[in-house]
C-alpha cells in the first residue's frame, strides 16, 4: 500500500477500558469522525463489559457492523494499549455485510461494494492498522432495499432483494439477476410484499431464508408481525419453521440453523425435526445481525423506533416491561452452550441501531478507506 506525502494519517477513534479488571467506564467517548454536525453534537459512547479487551485478544478477531440510519460501517478491535479501537467510514444506508479472509461486501442504498485489505502480511497500514480495507469493486443496483448478503462457494455475492421479494446476484448490465423467489410470490415487481430479509448459506449455496409473512400484496407483511414469520428452505420451497415474530439473520453454524426471533427479543436455533424455534437467550433489544467467534454468538441489538410502527407493539415490548429493562443498542456475546451473556458493547448517543455484524478473524486493529473519501486519490495498491 502506498500513500503520498501530502496525505494525513487517519486519526484513531477509540473508547478506552481502564484495565482488563476494571469496571467499564460510562464517560469514555468515541467520536464519529465522518458524522454530520448534528451527529457529532449528540456524541457517541460505548460501555464496554469488564474483561472484554482480554477476551477479544484471546480470540484474535476484530468486528465490523453496519448502522444504516447514520450510514456507517464501524470497526472494532484493540489498539496498542489494549484499549477498544473504534473506526468508522460513511456508506449510505448500509445493511448487508459479509466478510472473508481478504475483505468484505457491503450494501448501500445504490450499490454493492467490495472492500479489499491493502495490508500485506507482516506490514501495518495507516494508523498502525493490521487490516486496512479499500473499495475495489462496485455494482450499481439502485435502491433495492438490500438486506442480508452472503458469498457463495465461488466468492460471488448473493443478496436479499427485499423490494422485489427475491434472492438476487449482481449483474454487469442490469440492477440485479434473479436467483430465487418464494413460491407464493406471483410477480417480480417493486413491492415489498412479504419482507424477505434473511439469508443463510450452507455448503456455499443459498439454503434458508427468513421473511415476516407469506403475503403476496404490497406491504401485506405489516399485518403479520406478531406470528406470521417463517423460515423457508430455498432448495425445496418448504417452510421449516413458522409462527415467528419478525425473524432475522439466519445463519448455519456448527450443524445448526441459528436466527433471531426479533419480535420477542430471542436468539436461538431451529429444531429441524420438530420444525420449531428453540430460544437460547433473551436480549433487551430488537435483534438483527449474527456471526460467531469460537463458541460464542455475536448478536446485534437495536432500540425499537416507532416512527412507522414497524418495531413497536410487539411481544418484545411486554418482555422488557416484565423484566424491568430498557432497550439497548450494541453487541452481545452469547455462550452457545449455556445462553449466558459473556460480554457486551452497549452504544449510547447517535448510534441507536445496527443491522449486520461480521467477525474479522485474525484482525486486531481494522480500518478502511471510505468510498467517497479524499484518500482514494492518494492511496494506491499494486500487485506483488
Amino acid at each position: 500500500m502506498f500513500k503520498s506525502k501530502r496525505e494525513e494519517t487517519v486519526a484513531k477513534q477509540t473508547t478506552k477500558t481502564t484495565s482488563a479488571e476494571s469496571e467499564p467506564s460510562n464517560a469514555d467517548q468515541a467520536p464519529l469522525k465522518d458524522a454530520p454536525s448534528d451527529a457529532r453534537k449528540e456524541g457517541f459512547r460505548i460501555d464496554v463489559s469488564r474483561g472484554f479487551s482480554k477476551w477479544l485478544e484471546d480470540h484474535k478477531a476484530g468486528l465490523a457492523i453496519t448502522t444504516y440510519r447514520v450510514g456507517k460501517v464501524m470497526f472494532f478491535g484493540l489498539d496498542e494499549e489494549q484499549g477498544l479501537w473504534v473506526f468508522n467510514r460513511n456508506v449510505g444506508r448500509c445493511l448487508g455485510l459479509s466478510s472473508d479472509e481478504t475483505g468484505f461486501w457491503v450494501s448501500s442504498d445504490t450499490q454493492l461494494l467490495r472492500f479489499e485489505n491493502l495490508v500485506r502480511e507482516g506490514q501495518l497500514g495507516q494508523g498502525g492498522c493490521d487490516a486496512y480495507f479499500a473499495p475495489r469493486t462496485s455494482y450499481y443496483t439502485g435502491d433495492l432495499d438490500i438486506h442480508d448478503l452472503a458469498m457463495d462457494k465461488d466468492g460471488s455475492p448473493v443478496f436479499v432483494n427485499t423490494l422485489f421479494n427475491c434472492l438476487a446476484k449482481p449483474s454487469a448490465k442490469h440492477s440485479f439477476e434473479l436467483v430465487w423467489q418464494p413460491p407464493f410470490i406471483t410477480d417480480l415487481v417493486a413491492e415489498d410484499r412479504c419482507h424477505l430479509n434473511g439469508l443463510a448459506m450452507r455448503d456455499g449455496v443459498p439454503r434458508y431464508v427468513t421473511m415476516v409473512s407469506q403475503t403476496d400484496v404490497y406491504n401485506g407483511w405489516r399485518g403479520h408481525r406478531d406470528d406470521g414469520g417463517v423460515v423457508m428452505d430455498v432448495t425445496t420451497n418448504k417452510v421449516i419453521c413458522e409462527g415467528l415474530s419478525m425473524p432475522h439473520s439466519p445463519r448455519w453454524h456448527d450443524g445448526k440453523l441459528w436466527l433471531h426471533n426479533s419480535g420477542t427479543g430471542e436468539f436461538g436455533h431451529v429444531d429441524m425435526k420438530k420444525k420449531k424455534f428453540v430460544p437460547l437467550a433473551f436480549c433487551p433489544g430488537y435483534l438483527r445481525g449474527l456471526d460467531f467467534i469460537g463458541d460464542h454468538a455475536v448478536v446485534g441489538l437495536s432500540k425499537p423506533r416507532d416512527e412507522n410502527k414497524t418495531f413497536t407493539g410487539l411481544a418484545l415490548d411486554d418482555r422488557m416491561k416484565e423484566k424491568k429493562v430498557e432497550a439497548q443498542a450494541g453487541l452481545y456475546f452469547i455462550d452457545l452452550k449455556t445462553g449466558a451473556i459473556t460480554h457486551s458493547l452497549v452504544f449510547e448517543g447517535i448510534v441507536d441501531e445496527l443491522y449486520d455484524v461480521s467477525v474479522l478473524n485474525g484482525v486486531r486493529k481494522p480500518g478502511a478507506l471510505g468510498p467517497l473519501g479524499e484518500e482514494l486519490k492518494t492511496v494506491i495498491s499494486l500487485p506483488n
